[in-house]
């Protein structure tokens, strides 16, 4: 269970995970030792999965954004296996769901432009047999992205 102090923490690193352990202490009113022994339960019981740099993709050359839409007549868990595998050995994919309503699974992905994208879904399709209907919208203008979670404090 977590408290207030624990979701402040929590929250502060959501926004930046270089502050230093004083400087969060500071903001929780605690000294660095039981702040340092907080941040290590909530690793260790898995609140924070890791720290990581969010990247630019505009600057690194990845700017096309992809949302694709799956429907599969597919529903064994052999094919399933088959899926997951296939999906997860494709880098390009940023996002991965299973979906309830009209659709089976969502995917995010990220390319440099439409030529990598038709290289990578012709790779999708041919890798996984199986799907009755793949649907693609790309991204016209990100309005918001946001990785912090909205923690109530």
């Amino acid at each position: 269970m977590i408290d207030k102090i624990d979701r402040k923490l929590l929250s502060m690193l959501q926004q930046d995970c270089t502050l230093s352990l004083q400087a969060l202490a500071d903001a929780v009113n605690l000294t660095t030792t039981p702040c340092w022994k907080r941040l290590k339960r909530l690793e260790d019981e898995g609140y924070i999965r890791g720290k990581v740099a969010l990247l630019d993709p505009e600057k690194l050359g990845l700017g096309l954004t992809a949302f694709v839409l799956i429907k599969t007549q597919q529903h064994s868990s052999e094919w399933y296996c088959k899926f997951v595998s296939v999906v997860e050995a494709m880098p390009e994919i940023l996002g991965f769901w299973r979906l309830a309503g009209e659709y089976d699974y969502l995917i995010r992905v990220q390319v440099a432009d439409m030529k990598r994208y038709d290289d990578f879904y012709k790779r999708l399709v041919n890798g996984i047999p199986g799907l009755s209907d793949v649907t693609s919208s790309f991204a016209m203008e990100q309005i918001k992205y946001t990785t912090a979670l909205p923690l109530t404090l």
